[in-house]
């Protein structure tokens, strides 16, 4: 008997640390380092930021550094009643600029996805050039952009409306447009993100369905309104909600087409951010700018996500 009892302590300890090892899990202890490492480059920064809106804190005035509490958010509070501010022209812009790239890449995406979800000859070859745009390097399709396309006086787009339109005075595309010309660009580069996630969804429709809707007589316009559109709610929330992401935090066009003119036209609170620390060198109000950009971004993701859940418990309930 004492044999046995002196045996049990033996065979459980192994046991015991076997447990906690499974309780730990390979899996996710290779997910520690990648998680420390997105601490270390987002959140700690981000608290850094918040700390220093609080903060007067002037590159070239280091003499008034010093706690400043809230008055770098109530400036900003200030700039927001006043439509001639910077920060108001930057919101608007923001606000702008960010809804009407969105809704026109994802109209632009979604005809780009039905003309190529079709057979056609050269149908492999149309859709790798759709896709092109989105495999170019922001920065050098700006510049392209810049000098090559809205150029006044040697740009593709001021010699084409002086070719075919006489009397068209070939206007300063960045000059007299700045916004309408960002946007452009901002269409014209995530049009094809738009529809890669169009044509997933077009891939997963049944074509049994397809054919049932043919052969009770549907034409191509209501077979695409009655059983594509509706299939895709999804993949519109989809796009919508990362190209929101992506577009609302945009700097580079901004910068290297236009830096933010005229005047404050095509500034944005990311370029804002930048101009404020850099051209400024006031890194309280940068740093306050920031975080009401990351506030605000918040917001607006955490509406479309509730959107896109709604979107995927109406299917659910639905039993699709």
């Amino acid at each position: 008997m004492a044999t046995i009892s002196s045996s049990v302590p033996a065979t459980r300890a192994p046991i015991a640390r076997r447990s906690l090892v499974e309780r730990i899990g390979v899996g996710r202890m290779l997910l520690y380092p990648a998680m420390l490492y997105v601490i270390l480059v987002t959140q700690i920064p981000f608290v850094l930021t918040i700390y220093y809106s609080f903060r007067n804190y002037l590159l070239n005035r280091p003499d008034r550094d010093g706690w400043a509490g809230l008055a770098n958010y109530q400036r900003l509070w200030d700039q927001v009643r006043d439509t001639d501010s910077a920060f108001f022209a930057a919101l608007i812009n923001t606000v702008v600029l960010t809804a009407g790239s969105v809704i026109l890449a994802v109209i632009v995406g979604l005809f780009f996805a039905e003309i190529v979800n079709h057979k056609f000859p050269g149908r492999a070859i149309v859709r790798t050039l759709l896709i092109t745009p989105f495999l170019i390097m922001p920065a050098a399709a700006a510049l392209s952009w810049k000098n090559l396309l809205y150029n006044p006086n040697f740009g593709f787009l001021d010699w084409f409306t002086t070719t075919f339109i006489p009397t068209s005075p070939g206007p300063n595309w960045l000059g007299d447009y700045p916004l309408i010309s960002i946007m452009i660009y901002l269409v014209w580069r995530w049009a094809p993100f738009m529809m890669l996630i169009f044509l997933a969804g077009m891939g997963s429709i049944s074509e049994e369905v397809r054919e049932a809707a043919r052969m009770d007589g549907a034409t191509a316009w209501e077979e695409f309104r009655s059983i594509t559109l509706p299939h895709l709610r999804r993949f519109f929330m989809l796009g919508s909600l990362l190209g929101t992401v992506y577009i609302f935090q945009d700097f580079d066009p901004i910068y290297l087409m236009t830096q933010g003119g005229p005047g404050n036209e095509s500034t944005n609170l990311s370029f804002l951010v930048y101009r404020t620390a850099v051209s400024g060198s006031n890194y309280g109000l940068a740093s306050a700018i920031g975080v009401v950009t990351v506030i605000l971004s918040i917001i607006a993701v955490t509406y479309l996500v509730r959107l896109l859940s709604k979107v995927f418990e109406g299917e659910l309930s639905d039993g699709r």
